[in-house]
């Protein structure tokens, strides 16, 4: 039993739905006309024969039974006014027509008509309420009778003796109701003719409807493969939403709008990973380098004082024994100095490794000390900006206060004129509010300077840098503090603005270091500006100059003065 099962659900697991829809409706629709049809015939069948009942049963009451003879015999059967035929069937007989007299031709006459073929038993027509209907066929010939019976006891019957025999006789009145079968036939055949006709027209509706209605099915395998192929963008047609289908397409729609939603997140967030990890590997590569470049010069000055003999001239592991040149108390030093050879030997030597011809003055050693200090100093600053950009990263929390930036700007110009004296640096202050955001006061005295270090780093010593302040609005629309930093440099490149906040960028390929910067300033000013709520751009384009543009959120405090100032005016 489970062979044949399995086989079914396999079968009906490989049928597409179109097909087992189109064919479960034409089963339905065949077993229902086959039921119509079974009813409609038995139901026609039934009218047909039960039609005449009332008019036989009351005619019967009528029937007077007329004995031939000394009794009845089996020719009895007699055609009624009515049409209907009237007899006496005798026990173990079947019905026979009696004679009719002809007085125009002399003699009597048999009717040649059919008679109906009634059951041979004794007791056919007994029942307790004594009528019986019965559907009889014809003794020869195709028709149908409709039969109305009733048993009768001690009625006279002729057996041939002197004197007829009292009997139990079935009284029968019946009618043709002609050929019923042939009428049923034609029915049934005109009946599946027309079945065969709504089942084909109904086949053709159904499968058009059935494709009409799974398009949208179809629409949604198309777009499935689509998407499959990776095209994300496509959406499913939507219908009307309180059908199914609808439902189904708007559903779907608002998944592929996650799944492409997702697909883009994750791809982003890959792609940042990866630029977030090229950022890391050239920050640390950056880093190791500007670190290396200091830790380079100072172990060259160093090596250079080794290999000269160190102050005392006695080279490595001597103790050196300084006195002045003229043998004097004095305080001028002389540093014996060994020039070093190619095999790296030193050339010359007195008692106890001196060589009295190389000799390293006190200023020369003042020189070299101070450029030790000074890469040491470029060393630290370096490591301070790294420590900054550190603290930004883990998002300390800065000292929040109220900070005048006209203050911080104005500072940041006076020391601009103190460094570059012939350079022109000028502040510029728009009319309107108070300059007051609520920010970390060395941290922007920070940004400032950076920008303006950077405006005066990167152009000409005759270029003029101009700091400026406005008012203005963030993107939310909320009032912000502007401050430009605008100079009249070479400018940048489209790429170079893009790249500029970046960590250890600078715009010159060749990584030039004369001007002593560590390429961390701008990303500092980035870093912070953000801390505090702000944002930061540059405009620029080659030969046309710099503008670094930072707007910070405006204090509370001085909307509130900006406010108290309208309602006095």
């Amino acid at each position: 039993m489970a062979g044949p099962v399995t086989a079914l659900q396999r079968l009906s697991d490989r049928t597409p739905l179109r097909t087992k829809l189109i064919t479960a409706v034409l089963a339905l629709v065949i077993m229902a006309l086959a039921a119509i049809s079974v009813a409609s015939a038995v139901m026609l069948h039934r009218y047909v024969t039960t039609a005449r009942d009332t008019q036989l049963q009351s005619d019967f009451t009528r029937i007077q039974l007329q004995p031939s003879g000394t009794g009845f015999t089996a020719a009895n059967a007699r055609v009624l006014s009515t049409g209907e035929v009237a007899g006496v069937q005798l026990p173990g007989q079947q019905l026979s027509w009696a004679p009719i007299s002809n007085p125009f031709m002399g003699g009597t006459t048999t009717p040649t008509g059919s008679l109906p073929a009634l059951p041979s038993s004794a007791n056919w027509a007994a029942s307790g309420t004594g009528q019986v209907f019965v559907t009889a066929p014809s003794q020869s010939g195709p028709d149908t009778w409709r039969v109305i019976a009733e048993q009768v006891s001690n009625v006279p019957v002729d057996t041939g003796g002197s004197q007829p025999q009292p009997e139990t006789v079935t009284v029968v009145l019946a009618v043709d109701l002609g050929n019923i079968n042939a009428f049923t036939t034609r029915f049934v055949v005109f009946d599946l003719i027309v079945s065969a006709a709504i089942i084909t027209v109904l086949a053709a509706v159904t499968v058009g409807v059935v494709r009409a209605n799974l398009r949208p099915l179809n629409d949604i395998e198309l777009t499935a493969g689509q998407i499959a192929k990776g095209h994300l963008d496509h959406r499913v047609p939507e219908g009307d939403p309180r059908t199914e289908i609808g439902s189904l397409g708007r559903s779907l729609n608002a998944m592929l709008s996650q799944i492409e939603t997702a697909f883009h997140a994750q791809e982003a967030s890959e792609q940042a990973a990866h630029q977030s990890e090229e950022r890391m590997r050239r920050f640390i590569a950056d880093a190791s380098h500007e670190l290396r470049t200091p830790l380079t010069t100072i172990r060259g000055f160093a090596a250079h004082y080794r290999q000269r003999g160190g102050a005392s001239g006695l080279g490595d592991g001597a103790v050196p024994e300084i006195s002045p040149a003229d043998g004097s108390s004095g305080s001028s030093l002389t540093v014996p100095f060994f020039p070093a050879t190619a095999d790296g030997t030193h050339e010359g030597t007195v008692a106890g490794g001196a060589n009295p011809e190389s000799t390293m003055t006190p200023a020369d050693l003042d020189r070299l000390m101070g450029r030790v200090e000074s890469e040491a100093t470029r060393m630290g600053l370096l490591v301070e900006d790294l420590l900054t950009l550190a603290r930004l990263d883990q998002q300390r929390p800065l000292n929040i206060a109220p900070v005048d930036l006209l203050t911080l700007a104005a500072d940041a110009v006076q020391d601009a004129r103190i460094v570059s004296p012939g350079r022109p640096v000028e502040l510029q202050v728009a009319s309107g509010t108070a300059f007051l955001v609520d920010g970390d006061e060395a941290r922007l005295r920070q940004v400032l300077a950076n920008l303006v270090n950077n405006a005066l780093t990167h152009t000409p010593e005759s270029t003029p840098v101009r700091v400026r302040l406005s008012s203005g609005t963030l993107r939310s629309g909320e009032p912000a503090v502007v401050i430009d930093v605008e100079d009249d440099g070479p400018g940048m490149s489209a790429e170079q603005a893009q790249r500029v906040f970046e960590r250890f960028y600078r715009a010159d390929a060749a990584r030039n270091r004369a001007s002593g910067g560590t390429g961390l300033g701008l990303a500092i000013v980035a870093g912070l500006v953000q801390a505090h709520g702000g944002t930061v751009g540059v405009r620029t384009a080659p030969g046309a100059g710099a503008d670094f543009q930072v707007k910070l959120p405006l204090s509370p405090d001085a909307q509130l003065a900006d406010d108290d100032l309208i309602e006095e005016d």
